[in-house]
């Protein structure tokens, strides 16, 4: 089947991916301006991107009934959330946005991240009317598809946004270096200071 291979060709043309090149010794590139949004947490609430302004963001996309890829990629979070320590909801926030908005609830949403010991505090799972959440997705190069099954196909990208609202890099996948992400969120927390 030639879907995935489709997908991942349509995300790199659709978006603006690029992959992590800089050395431990150089800057991280930057892509340009962080596409905004305001979706519905886990709770309910608002949340925007622009309302993180002064904190360093990792954006990523999941969905709740994936029995794959997306539970690695929150684990692997989760297990970054840990090496954070107190930097972690005071100066670094992360983002999960459901690709499968009609079924990821707020409700649905707050339990998975129970699930997966999230600290809600620097940790929100977004959601909301299904035409935004797409559009969110294009715009970080996420493209998603229904599948006859009704499980969701869909491009993994990661993406880390500096203090200043800066896209900053995207990582392809849920198998990417822990440590290398950690010290990506540090590095674009101390270069604001």
């Amino acid at each position: 089947m030639r879907w995935p291979a489709q997908v991942l060709l349509l995300a790199l043309l659709a978006g603006p991916a690029q992959a992590h090149d800089a050395s431990h010794d150089q800057r991280l590139p930057t892509i340009g301006a962080a596409p905004d949004f305001t979706l519905t947490s886990q709770s309910g609430v608002p949340v925007s991107l622009r309302g993180f302004r002064g904190k360093v963001v990792a954006v990523a996309f999941i969905f709740v009934s994936c029995t794959d890829i997306c539970p690695m990629l929150t684990d692997n979070m989760a297990r970054v959330k840990d090496m954070l320590g107190g930097a972690f909801g005071a100066e670094i926030v992360f983002v999960s946005i459901t690709v499968d908005p009609e079924r990821d609830t707020p409700e649905v949403l707050k339990h998975y991240a129970e699930n997966f010991n999230a600290d809600v505090k620097g940790w929100s799972f977004l959601t909301g009317d299904p035409a935004m959440v797409h559009e969110v997705g294009r715009k970080y190069g996420v493209i998603a598809r229904k599948t006859a099954n009704g499980e969701v196909d869909h491009t993994l990208l990661t993406s880390l946004v500096d203090p200043n609202g800066m896209l900053r890099v995207q990582y392809l996948g849920a198998g990417f270096d822990l440590e290398e992400f950690r010290s990506d969120l540090l590095s674009l927390l101390e270069e604001a200071r």
